[in-house]
Parts: C-alpha cells; sequence; structure tokens
C-alpha cells in the first residue's frame, strides 16, 4: 500500500504531523552531542596546553571531528523530517548518509593533523609537564563522552536512527582513545620514556582513519542503494512464509534502505481466477505483515497470473524485452 505523499496545496497528513514531532525529539539529542563536545574539547585542550602531551593533542582534535560531526547531524535530522515534496516524492531520509560520511571525512582530517603533530614528536621527544593535572581533566571528559554516547545510542535504537547511531559509536570511539593516551601518558610520567607519547598517539591516529574509513563505507552503502542486510532479509522472509504455505508466490525481491526508512518490492503470484478485489486483499495483509515485522517499511508489490508463463520472465530491473 503506498503512503500518501503530500503535494502543494493539500493538507499534511496526520501521519506524518507525528514523525515530525519524532523527529525533532532526535534533533534534541544531536544538539546534546553538540554541547558534550565542545566540553569535552574544551577541557582536552586544557590539559593539553598543561602537558604539552602530543598525545593528549590527538585526543583534542578527535574532540574537534566529534563537534563538526554534531552540528552536522543536526542539520542533516533536521532535512530528513522534512515531509515528501512535489520534487522528493520519496522523503529526505537519505539526508543522514551525508552525516554520516561528512563524519568519516573529519576523521581522516583529524587522523592527518594527529600524524603531521605526532611525527616530529617521534624523532625529538618532548617533556611532559603536569601529567596528574592533565590526565584528570582527559578523565573527566571521558566520562561526560561515555553518558552522552549511551543516551544517544538508547535513542538511536529506540528511533533507529543511523545518524544518532553513529554519532554514538564515534563518541564511544573517543572514549577508549582516551583511554589509552591516558596510559601512554601516565606509563611516560612513570618511566620517563618520552618516546611513548607520540608512538600513542600514532596509534590513535591509525585507528581514527581506520573509524573514518568504515563510517564513509557505510554511508556509501546507503547512498548506492544496497540491500538490506541479512537479518532484515530473514525478516521479511518470516513475514512472507504464511502466504506462501497457502499457495501464494512470490519472486523478484529487491530491497534498499534510506537510513531508518526500508523499502521492499516483490511479485505476489495469485491464481488468474482471483478477482481485483480478492487479489487487493491480499496485498494489503502482506503488506501489514511486513510492516508488523519490519516497521517503516515502503511495500511496492505487483500482482500476476500464477498460471500464465510471462509471470516468470518478467523479474528483470529493466523490463524491457531484446
Amino acid at each position: 500500500m503506498l503512503g500518501i505523499v503530500p503535494q502543494r496545496g493539500v493538507r499534511t497528513p496526520d501521519w506524518w504531523i507525528l514523525r515530525t514531532m519524532q523527529d525533532r525529539s532526535l534533533t534534541r539529542f544531536a544538539w546534546l552531542s553538540v554541547a558534550a563536545a565542545l566540553l569535552t574539547m574544551g577541557i582536552k585542550l586544557v590539559a593539553w596546553r598543561l602537558t604539552g602531551s602530543v598525545g593528549l593533542l590527538s585526543d583534542a582534535l578527535e574532540s574537534l571531528v566529534n563537534l563538526g560531526a554534531a552540528f552536522m547531524a543536526v542539520m542533516m535530522l533536521w532535512l530528513a523530517a522534512q515531509p515528501p515534496d512535489s520534487g522528493h516524492e520519496y522523503g529526505h531520509d537519505k539526508a543522514e548518509y551525508f552525516a554520516s560520511g561528512f563524519e568519516g571525512l573529519l576523521i581522516f582530517v583529524a587522523g592527518g593533523l594527529i600524524l603531521a603533530a605526532a611525527v616530529p614528536k617521534l624523532l625529538h621527544p618532548g617533556a611532559i609537564e603536569r601529567a596528574g593535572l592533565g590526565l584528570a581533566l582527559t578523565a573527566g571528559a571521558s566520562v561526560i563522552n561515555f553518558v552522552v554516547a549511551r543516551v544517544l545510542m538508547k535513542a538511536g535504537q529506540r528511533h533507529d536512527s543511523v545518524t544518532l547511531r553513529a554519532d554514538a559509536q564515534h563518541l564511544i570511539t573517543d572514549v577508549w582513545t582516551s583511554a589509552g593516551v591516558i596510559v601512554a601518558v601516565a606509563l611516560v610520567a612513570w618511566t620517563g620514556w618520552l618516546v611513548l607519547d607520540p608512538l600513542i598517539a600514532i596509534v590513535v591516529a591509525i585507528h581514527i582513519l581506520w573509524t573514518g574509513f568504515r563510517l564513509l563505507r557505510e554511508s556509501t552503502a546507503g547512498l548506492m542503494d544496497a540491500a538490506w542486510p541479512d537479518e532484515d532479509r530473514a525478516a521479511l522472509d518470516r513475514a512472507l512464509y504464511p502466504f506462501q504455505a497457502d499457495g501464494v508466490g512470490f519472486h523478484a525481491v529487491r530491497t534498499r534502505r534510506a537510513a531508518r526508512r526500508r523499502f521492499a518490492s516483490f511479485h505476489v503470484l495469485v491464481p488468474g481466477e482471483w478477482s481485483v478485489q480478492r487479489g487487493h486483499d491480499l496485498l494489503e495483509k502482506i503488506e501489514a505483515a511486513v510492516n508488523k515485522e519490519l516497521p517503516h517499511t515502503v511495500v511496492f508489490t505487483h500482482l500476476e497470473p500464477i498460471e500464465d508463463p510471462v509471470s516468470y520472465d518478467d523479474i528483470d530491473l529493466d523490463r524491457e524485452k531484446g
């Protein structure tokens, strides 16, 4: 059953008003991420200035990435919340992928800056001052990131938001990065091995670059209309199985996803003697079953007679006959 697409001069449906209210709550979570990034970046920059540690500088630069990503998340969640219009009849959900892709690019920039700062220090290590105070500040910033990450992850899972989940995963990565930096700086202060500081910064940079690559890969897959993951496809099969047991056939099943919204299309094979009304009633039941198993799914169906051989030939994406 196709959803209603608001057009010019037509009242926005109540279901879209409800969704817009939910999306605004997601934007508030993104603003929480902005506030946390500003606070933790300030704390970590103070820690770096106090100690002179390139490891702590790398940690502060990653928080700068968090800030840019959080601002991008706010903008893209706002855009994704806009209702379909005459120019974007499928909605704006894919805007969320731009947020995760932008975050990936920022991470690459941060990784490069960290390497640029760490390599000279590797050749000419410098002493670390007031390590205890600097580490205490960094640990406090990590606690803030951990708490905010848990809040964002729960909200992302509850609302099925790829942007909030990506932001939460990045913050958790930041927590682990900070933990590694804290251990390294503490070891430098204890052992006097100054080379440990730039070494851990280089390790952090490599880890950050891998995180950026993973985010870019995920956002690219979404923009390229990648098929559903195995668990979602298995859920679709579970929804369709009861109808197959009643003699209904399915083929030409295709799936894609736009952030939280899923799209599925398939052909439904029924006896040719069925009336239009009976076929329509079946499609309504099928689409309801799919949405019960997989919320936020738009289902496109094509009804075909099960006895006609032409039905089984008409399965290609492009329906041109050579």
